[in-house]
């Protein structure tokens, strides 16, 4: 059984930082890639940032470019998720999933998903 969950997360202020991290178990990844996504309070689900596993390749959506920070570590089958200068509008429900390719970070498309976590920011 694949299973999904995230660390992390809470309250800070905008500008601040906040780490999340994310352990996968019950699937070799080496075929896939994994992702971070965020839903805010009223809106979709939106990808923020995806790593392939094998190569690390990495994908950041427009809105967090050069703020947050995707990793992962294989032998702990586990991906981090930096987050600095953080912003209000950054404020959401952060999920960890398996997708197919890093290069394919929507939403719409994740395998097996995460309970998620809270990040709030306040201005």
């Amino acid at each position: 059984q694949v299973k999904v969950e995230e660390s992390g997360g809470g309250s800070v202020q905008a500008g601040g930082s906040m780490g999340l991290s994310c352990t996968v178990s019950g699937l070799p990844l080496d075929d896939y890639a994994m992702g971070w996504f965020r839903q805010p309070p009223g809106k979709e689900r939106e990808g923020v940032s995806c790593i392939s596993w094998r190569g690390g390749e990495t994908f950041y959506s427009d809105s967090v470019k050069g703020r947050f920070t995707i990793s992962r570590d294989r032998a702990k089958n586990t991906v981090y998720l930096q987050m600095n200068s953080l912003k209000p509008e950054d404020t959401g429900f952060y999920y960890c999933a398996v997708v197919p390719r890093y290069d394919a970070c929507s939403a719409s498309g994740t395998g097996p998903l995460g309970q998620g976590k809270q990040v709030t920011v306040s201005s």
